[in-house]
């Protein structure tokens, strides 16, 4: 058989080879891909082209341009909701990111190894946890007259504080409810970024006299740079998205405290059925969600270290 020949057929079988895995791996990832379009692409570009018409379900839809975003800059309680939103995810990140890391870090002294997966059980278990069942409990713990602290706080001598219904109070237990239940998902995260640092980097500075606080300060920490960058961008997408916990215990309230942007975009897309105008909020809550990532992958990465 000449020498071409067998080149050519060799070519052909790589080639059906080639075929034959490109058809598998399409019928792998069509399911993914046939739910993303269905459930998330299809819905926004739907939600970006009801932004532009005015409608409630009841009448026909009317084309209003861009009226509804005109409106949002010139409403009140969206402009309140945003800073809201802005108080909340600068405390939650904030928090989250100091109480999981301490916890990691505390969680690599010597214990019983029993007793460390207990705590990483323990911490995790609330990330588990629906949004609703643990806002409706922590709402009866916060409450005024029959809440637990406030009984506690009475024994120690303290009067009673109107968590939930004063303005002060409010986003304040709506932000500690928001990181008792999520702050393990980051501890997991930092204590598998601490177990991935190599160890005898502290054994090189353990040699050189280095303290607990100067091995933690000059490689756990920026080490760990990768796991933090990671921590930020996905507390910061998530915090303001925020609706479960600030819905189901104060409404919203008390006034507009801890009213939020996807609150708004409920009530008035499916409360006030001002489908156009909820869409306008949705649409601006994922500019700006957008932006500030991009933001944060532009210049956050000067920050992280890897070794």
């Amino acid at each position: 058989m000449p020498k071409q020949e067998t080149s050519y057929r060799q070519y052909e079988t790589m080639r059906s080879v080639r075929r034959r895995e490109a058809i598998a791996a399409y019928f792998f990832i069509a399911p993914t891909m046939i739910g993303f379009t269905i459930f998330i692409l299809g819905p926004m570009l739907f939600s970006l082209g009801l932004s532009l018409f005015s409608w409630d379900v009841l009448t026909p839809a009317r084309f209003v341009g861009l009226r509804n975003y005109q409106a949002l800059l010139h409403d009140a309680r969206f402009v309140t909701a945003f800073k809201n939103v802005l108080t909340f995810v600068t405390a939650v990140v904030s928090l989250n990111l100091v109480v999981s890391l301490i916890l990691a870090v505390a969680l690599q002294w010597k214990m019983p190894t029993i007793l460390r997966y207990y705590y990483r059980t323990a911490f995790f278990i609330p990330l588990v946890t629906s949004m609703a069942s643990i806002s409706i409990v922590l709402a009866y713990l916060f409450h005024k007259e029959l809440g637990i602290i406030n009984y506690y706080l009475w024994l120690l001598g303290v009067e009673p504080i109107p968590w939930l219904v004063s303005t002060r109070w409010a986003m304040i237990v709506v932000i500690l409810c928001t990181v008792w239940k999520n702050f393990g998902f980051d501890l997991i995260l930092f204590v598998a970024g601490i177990n991935n640092i190599p160890v005898h980097l502290y054994e090189a500075a353990a040699i050189d006299g280095a303290t607990g606080w100067s091995k933690f300060w000059h490689i756990t920490l920026p080490l760990l740079s990768p796991t933090i960058f990671f921590v930020v961008v996905v507390g910061l997408i998530g915090g303001f998205q925020v609706f479960d916990q600030a819905y189901v215990m104060t409404r919203g309230g008390p006034g507009d405290a801890t009213r939020t942007v996807v609150m708004i975009m409920y009530e008035d897309a499916f409360g006030s059925l001002r489908l156009g105008y909820g869409s306008a909020a949705a649409l601006v809550l994922f500019i700006l969600i957008m932006v500030l990532t991009l933001i944060q992958f532009r210049y956050g990465q000067r920050l992280v270290h890897y070794e």
